[in-house]
């Protein structure tokens, strides 16, 4: 595909590797969440990604998912999540803000996201719903989302949502807000 220039820790919990990718990649440059660089001093960020800016390389947008929480055995945690969409694929790229789990999973896997109410579904995890207090913050990051042109999802944790992928993250959010 080419040369990886960057490296992107888009938020909070998604920063684990990010050393192994630049000692394999040590021309990348490192774009993370503004607030990694208190959880990971160790960590140089070239580029700290703030609210400030909504555009990279005039192709691809970003906003903050404010609002957006996980629950963890200390609590409840804020996710500090980036997500983006690529313009000219019309993609939108989330980490832990949706997952989708479909039969290209484990089995094991398949029953705990059948147990969970999310099989087949693009939409955040039930712990997420709980953990998340700030229902309007989010309500707010969705809307901004759903006004990018995107039908194709990539995430972290899933399968590729290769259409329909709007419709899906409105209804997984819809369920997420209950409206």
């Amino acid at each position: 595909l080419g040369e990886v220039k960057y490296i992107i820790a888009p938020n909070l919990y998604h920063h684990l590797f990010v050393r192994d990718f630049q000692a394999i990649y040590p021309k990348a440059q490192l774009w993370a969440t503004a607030t990694l660089t208190n959880k990971r001093p160790d960590l140089a960020i070239d580029m700290p990604i703030t609210d400030k800016q909504n555009n990279l390389f005039d192709e691809i947008d970003y906003l903050l998912f404010e609002g957006y929480q996980t629950l963890f055995l200390t609590g409840y945690t804020p996710l500090d999540e980036y997500v983006f969409c690529h313009r000219a694929s019309r993609t939108l790229i989330l980490t832990d803000a949706a997952f989708y789990f479909d039969d290209r999973f484990v089995p094991l896997t398949q029953l705990v996201a059948k147990l969970t109410g999310g099989y087949k579904l693009l939409r955040p995890s039930p712990l997420e719903k709980l953990a998340t207090r700030d229902k309007q913050a989010v309500k707010k990051a969705v809307d901004l989302v759903l006004a990018w042109d995107f039908d194709r999802v990539i995430m972290a944790h899933g399968s590729i949502v290769e259409t329909d992928g709007k419709q899906q993250f409105k209804s997984g959010y819809d369920w997420f807000l209950n409206t």
